[in-house]
């Protein structure tokens, strides 16, 4: 059985874990009552706390999220922030509301979002950020020195939980679309497309500069297979082309391009859909 950080180290500590399924019943409300809180610290916590709740903690309800609000409230902050192709993004702690993560804001701290960056990337550097800001909240709200700041009005987008349908690529988009979408998507669900009919999940992709002696100069339809090295699979898009770098067949594990291409001829082959 998996358990998160948090639980383990709870339990190597000898403290006592909870785990409720709702916060909605009188039961629990009372649990919480009775455990006496300073705060309550909740992270991709998913769900939106009752009202009965929210002012249990004698410090209150506190909230990492994984961007710089007002932008990107909602389930899936790294991920869009990449769709997006957002050049920064960051950590806020707030205090909870009854709304969907408009409560006010407590602290907030910005980090650049890399080329190289994806969403297990964006996500390993935001918890190492989120776990430094709370614990800064955190003694700034015990000692009574901690600054509220309302969100404000305009700027305010939604992160919309991730489909699996959004990982299908479809190469008639331009390049740094796709190039978004499998960062964003890597670890999960992974972008994916078909190749001769079978499941080929994409990990990593490069953008092709056309001022680079290695770019591709042909053309070809969204999809088709310019060239193919041990450097990468360069991919026909809709606009520009990619450079597929590491990519996995159905049942295999992930391989770099150069072990993909050991046992297969690409070029001319069609990546699908297109």
């Amino acid at each position: 059985m998996h358990l998160s950080a948090v639980k383990r180290c709870a339990l190597e500590l000898g403290l006592p874990v909870h785990q409720p399924p709702t916060f909605k019943s009188p039961e629990v409300q009372a649990l919480l009552g009775s455990l006496r809180l300073d705060a309550l610290v909740v992270v991709a916590f998913g769900l939106i706390l009752p009202a009965a709740v929210l002012t249990v903690p004698r410090l209150g309800c506190i909230n990492i999220h994984a961007s710089l609000l007002p932008r990107w409230r909602g389930a899936a902050p790294i991920q869009r922030a990449l769709l997006a192709g957002d050049l920064t993004t960051g950590i806020t702690i707030m205090r909870l509301a009854e709304g969907l993560d408009t409560g006010p804001m407590l602290a907030s701290r910005s980090i650049d979002i890399g080329t190289r960056d994806t969403a297990k990337t964006l996500h390993d550097g935001l918890a190492a950020l989120g776990a430094e800001l709370i614990a800064e909240t955190l003694e700034a709200l015990a000692a009574g020195r901690s600054r509220e700041l309302v969100q404000p009005a305009e700027g305010v987008t939604y992160a919309e939980k991730i489909s699996k349908g959004e990982a299908l690529i479809h190469w008639r988009q331009d390049a740094p679309s796709i190039w978004r979408q499998i960062r964003a998507f890597n670890p999960r669900p992974v972008a994916e497309t078909r190749l001769r009919g079978q499941q080929l999940r994409i990990w990593e992709a490069e953008l092709l500069d056309s001022r680079r002696r290695s770019a591709v100069v042909l053309q070809g339809a969204p999809g088709m297979v310019l060239a193919a090295s041990s450097d990468g699979i360069d991919v026909a898009c809709g606009q520009g082309a990619l450079r597929v770098t590491r990519l996995q067949l159905a049942g295999r594990k992930p391989l770099p391009a150069r072990e993909f291409l050991m046992a297969r001829e690409l070029v001319g082959a069609t990546f699908e859909p297109a």
